[in-house]
């Protein structure tokens, strides 16, 4: 990626509308009798259309945060709202359907499913949709359309063992935005790939989520990814630091 696309990313649309937000977000998590506070009380607020980092080194925090913003880890304590309803307020039908069709995520390890191919992996966030034979055609299109942009179309049928790691990301990419979210969450999405590989899926990443005016929120450790986007954070022990 060259420089001028980093600067077309980082000084992308910013309405500063408040689309999600936590307050005083803590996590302990006990081990044995012992307990281990992660989050110290974050608060902050993400805009829509923006792209976030969240920086900091191992341990500081930043998984932890980021499982909690998109409805998958319940804090000890604090908030999580996003359009102005209480995530964790919801009822697990409802906090369900705000992962589902609200919040894309993209892990690290990629967690392609080995016995379906491609092209389903793809759909899987939509799969309840394919019992409406209706919609069916129109989730498999879309499928197809995303699969294509990440330059994966010819290997729709393939199982995930038969593609390289950056291929495997690509596909995950697609899969994190079958549903259309609000919000791309996406932890550490290149730290398996080598700098030329992560380079490309950045690439993809950024034109799939800011070309659509989509909300990024990336957690990375990488100084040069994060200055790809609008803002930093860093997180420090726990806390936000500055």
């Amino acid at each position: 990626m060259n420089e001028n696309d980093a600067m077309l990313y980082r000084n992308g649309d910013d309405s500063r509308h408040v689309i999600l937000q936590s307050r005083n977000v803590c996590k302990e998590f006990r081990i044995g009798e012992n307990r281990l506070q992660v989050l110290k009380g974050i608060s902050l607020d993400v805009f829509k259309g923006e792209t976030l980092s969240l920086m900091g080194v191992s341990g500081a925090g930043k998984s932890t945060l980021l499982n909690i913003l998109g409805g998958l880890d319940r804090p000890t304590e604090g908030s999580v709202v996003f359009e102005g309803i209480d995530v964790y307020r919801m009822s697990q039908f409802q906090r369900n359907e705000y992962r589902a069709s609200r919040i894309g995520f993209i892990f690290q390890a990629y967690f392609l499913l080995p016995e379906l191919d491609v092209l389903e992996n793809v759909l899987l966030p939509a799969m309840r949709q394919l019992r409406w034979i209706s919609r069916a055609s129109y989730y498999r299109e879309r499928a197809f359309e995303l699969l294509n942009r990440v330059g994966l179309g010819e290997r729709a049928g393939h199982r995930p063992s038969e593609l390289s790691g950056g291929e495997q990301q690509r596909a995950a990419i697609a899969r994190s935005l079958m549903n259309k979210p609000d919000i791309v969450l996406a932890d550490e999405p290149t730290g398996n790939l080598d700098s030329k590989t992560g380079e490309q899926v950045l690439q993809y990443l950024f034109d799939l989520t800011v070309g659509e005016g989509r909300t990024l929120v990336l957690v990375t450790h990488n100084e040069a990814i994060a200055s790809m986007c609008g803002r930093n954070l860093h997180i420090v022990d726990g806390r936000i630091d500055g």
